[in-house]
């Protein structure tokens, strides 16, 4: 089996991810370590930048007992001209137990499973997906509060190239959870429901903020940070039209002071942000028991 979107999963499978990094969340904070995979090999290949992602792998894999080995994309024979497909074709030789890959490609991983013997999972892909940080947003919202029926969940930001919207979008309406996607015109799918950023957090429960690059700040919307913090960014005064028990979450990396008002991230009534890091390491945990290991 591989995780490739959060359509590999049924919904059975969703509900054992979710219950296991909940344990696994309680063993992590108590300093148990569940040595559930040992002699076992992840192989982690990031084509793309990453810190919270690739550690959190990394660590899920150790405290599982496990080895973590990181492919050096910037010194690999990837730089020499290597294809992705003879990059699988190598690593499969060496007979790992799974691989995480992040690629800029829509597509990557999964090309990457059709040749690997061993599971492979989507660390992210290119505009496409990124199914265990949905996950871990899930998890991050069911722990806190215990529920996911009746929710309304404002994702706002870039949402035509956000993988992590559609995941959310995927995963959350199966759970239970009433979403709603609202960011600038000009970064909104064809085909999605225009709602502006005060209308999908009016009422919220839970907004999550996507980050914006800099790049299409600049070029798309001819915004400078300030600007588009007052126009589409979670500011306090926003905040205020969502319900008094909010909650405030955001897959990182953060532009403070443009996608959202740092009182805000950093608020410790409302912000989750560091939750999700560490339900991150949680849910990966789970994720490569149900893979790798006996099924949870």
């Amino acid at each position: 089996m591989d995780l490739l979107s959060i359509d590999s999963l049924t919904d059975e499978q969703i509900a054992a991810i979710l219950q296991r990094s909940s344990q696994f969340l309680k063993d992590n904070r108590e300093g148990r370590r569940a040595e559930l995979l040992p002699g076992r090999i992840v192989f982690n290949l990031f084509y793309e930048n990453s810190t919270r992602t690739a550690m959190s792998f990394a660590t899920a894999t150790h405290r599982l007992g496990a080895s973590a080995v990181s492919l050096s994309v910037e010194h690999s024979s990837v730089k020499k001209g290597e294809t992705l497909e003879d990059t699988a074709r190598t690593l499969n030789a060496m007979r790992p137990d799974a691989v995480v890959i992040r690629h800029r490609e829509n597509g990557a991983p999964a090309a990457v499973a059709l040749i690997m013997e061993a599971p492979v999972i989507n660390a992210g892909d290119g505009t496409n997906e990124h199914p265990t940080q949905a996950l871990l947003d899930a998890a991050t919202i069911q722990n806190h509060f215990g529920r996911f029926e009746g929710l309304k969940v404002a994702i706002c930001g870039d949402i035509r190239h956000s993988r992590v919207a559609r995941s959310n979008a995927k995963l959350l309406p199966r759970l239970g959870a009433d979403v709603r996607l609202a960011g600038p015109p000009e970064l909104m799918p064809d085909g999605i429901p225009r709602l502006s950023v005060d209308e999908a957090i009016e009422g919220a429960d839970v907004v999550m903020m996507l980050r914006v690059q800099r790049e299409r700040l600049e070029q798309e919307l001819g915004d400078e940070p300030g600007e588009y913090l007052a126009r589409y960014g979670l500011t306090q005064a926003r905040l205020g039209s969502a319900k008094s028990h909010s909650v405030v979450m955001h897959p990182g990396p953060m532009n403070r002071g443009v996608e959202i008002d740092p009182r805000v991230a950093d608020d410790p009534e409302r912000s989750l942000i560091t939750l999700q890091v560490e339900l991150g390491v949680a849910v990966r945990m789970a994720c490569l028991e149900m893979l790798v290991g006996s099924p949870v």
